[in-house]
Parts: C-alpha cells; sequence; structure tokens
C-alpha cells in the first residue's frame, strides 16, 4: 500500500552528510586563527598511551595541530612500562606523595624506558600519522637541569634551569619535538623528572598559550567521590584549597601543583582532560565548548 512517503534521496543524504563536516571546520576556523603559530604543550600520558585505538586518534590530533599551523610539543611520561621494566628486574616500585623513589638501580631502568623504548615508539607513531615528530630528552642539549627534590626519592629532580634552544630550532624547522622527561644534575648524575612538572617547565619556558594534560580522568572533581562536582572551570585559589584538604589524591597532587606553577610563570591556560575520549584534543582546543577542565588565573577568562 502506497504511503505517501518517498525513499530519502541518497545524494541529499549524502550532501546533508558532507554539510555537517563542512560545518564542523567552520565552527573550528576562529580557534585555528586564535592559536596558529603559538606552541601547545602536551603531557602525553594514561590510557591514551597504552589502547590503541587512542594512540592512533591522538596521533591524528597531533598531526593535525601541525598541520594547520599550531605548534604541538609532547612530554610523555611512562609510569606503567617503567614499572612493568621494574618488575622484570625485580625491583619493587615506591612512591611517595605521588612521586617514583628512584634509586641507583631504578634510574637506569627509567633512562632506558623513556629514552630507549617509549619515546621512539610515540616518534613511529606521530611520524606515522605525519606530524614529522623527532625525539629528545632532557639530556639533549641541556634542555633540563635538576637537583635533588628530596633525598627520599633519591634520583628525582627539581628543574633548575631550561635551555630551549634545541626545542626552538626544531619548531622553526618544521618538527613536532617528543619529549622524555629525564634531567641532566648539576652533580653529574641523570635525574627522573615528573612528567607533569616537566611539561609546564617547559610550557613556562617557551611562553606555551596552552598546556594540556591527558589523563584517565573526566577532568578535575572539587569533591573527589561525588562525580557530580565535576569542574569545567577553575582558577589557582580553587586549586590551592583543594590541595590543602583531603579530596585530591597523591598522583593528582604533582599536576594540581605544576598546573599553577605554569599559570604563575605567564601560561594562559592548563587544560586537564580526559585522554580515554577519542579526539580529546581536538575537542578542547577548536570547540567553544571544550571538554575536561580549564585552569586560568583569572575567572573571567574566556575559551
Amino acid at each position: 500500500m502506497a504511503t505517501g512517503h518517498t525513499a530519502p534521496d541518497p545524494a541529499k543524504t549524502r550532501i546533508a552528510r558532507t554539510m555537517g563536516k563542512a560545518a564542523i571546520f567552520s565552527e573550528a576556523l576562529p580557534f585555528i586563527k586564535r592559536f596558529r603559530g603559538e606552541t601547545v604543550v602536551i603531557k602525553y600520558g594514561g590510557s591514551a598511551m597504552v589502547n590503541e585505538t587512542l594512540r592512533n586518534t591522538f596521533a591524528d590530533d597531533v598531526a593535525m595541530l601541525h598541520y594547520v599551523g599550531i605548534k604541538p610539543i609532547i612530554v610523555h611520561g611512562g609510569g606503567p612500562h617503567i614499572s612493568a621494566a621494574m618488575g622484570q628486574r625485580g625491583i619493587e616500585p615506591q612512591w611517595l606523595d605521588g612521586l617514583r623513589v628512584t634509586d641507583a638501580e631504578t634510574i637506569r631502568v627509567v633512562q632506558s624506558t623513556l629514552a630507549g623504548e617509549i619515546n621512539p615508539d610515540i616518534v613511529r607513531l606521530m611520524n606515522a600519522h605525519g606530524a614529522v615528530a623527532t625525539g629528545i630528552n632532557g639530556l639533549d642539549g641541556n634542555l633540563f637541569v635538576a637537583e635533588p627534590k628530596d633525598e627520599r626519592l633519591g634520583f628525582v629532580g627539581e628543574v633548575t634551569e631550561i635551555n630551549p634552544g634545541l626545542i626552538n630550532s626544531l619548531q622553526s624547522e618544521g618538527y613536532v619535538p617528543v619529549v622524555a622527561p629525564l634531567a641532566r644534575g648539576g652533580d653529574g648524575h641523570t635525574y627522573n623528572l615528573n612528567a607533569d612538572t616537566a611539561a609546564a617547565a617547559l610550557a613556562t619556558a617557551l611562553g606555551a598559550s596552552k598546556l594540556v594534560y591527558l589523563t584517565d580522568v573526566e577532568g578535575l572533581y572539587r569533591d573527589l567521590g561525588d562525580q557530580d562536582s565535576l569542574l569545567s572551570r577553575a582558577i589557582v585559589p580553587e586549586l590551592r584549597e583543594m590541595m590543602s584538604g583531603s579530596g585530591v589524591s597523591a598522583g593528582m597532587l604533582p599536576k594540581l601543583q605544576s598546573a599553577i606553577d605554569a599559570i604563575e610563570g605567564g601560561v594562559e591556560r592548563v587544560h586537564i582532560l580526559d585522554g580515554r575520549t577519542q579526539h580529546a584534543v581536538l575537542l578542547e582546543i577548536f570547540t567553544p565548548e571544550g571538554i575536561g577542565t580549564m585552569i586560568t588565573a583569572e575567572p573571567e577568562a574566556t575559551p
């Protein structure tokens, strides 16, 4: 029986889909104009480093930033990889205030894992997606110079000096630097840097517009146990208040402190994003809504 309705025109359906894609690009255009030529430092870690689908979509995001003229820098972690390598050597990981206790044997594992395994793997991934990446570590060109952070932590460093000349050269030649968070100590030793701290220090030294943390949480919660307390925006005094209470996990403490340091060092915006969300970086930078938590110095700041 005739219903009076006709089948959808395949051509019109295709045009509608194409128009939707065009609208996405049109929405992104003001953000591309705003951040073209700007440096964005991305701390890469969590599930986005181990889940193959997320690894590939992150690489796509970095390539997109690169090709529209934004200058991404990746500072990567590697906690699970390091812990696994330590386990293979019979070394039990120990932690203090969210930081890995790093003795002489552990720093050798950290260096070989970060610089010898993880960094080249990320570079390979980025280049496979067209990002023209190159890998370095904090020892190269004395990028990071550090002193011991706390004698209880062993070879964990506190950054005392940054020499960004190598990074600047790589950026001017069109490369995406991929940085392993190691540092040279004034005493001649190699030091392990917390990747969040290293990313913040580098973003500050380079005058980055954005510092992005990829994590395994949706963002920053005012109350760690309350899923409805997710903050879309936060300012430095709020972070200090949260750190003084008991609502922040030990692993989040270095991240919040480094976010504060970056903002006070001149970085305009810090973003804590859920790296388990595909294309999290593009959603944050190229959409008005953004995702995760944006941290600024002033409450009236706009995305």
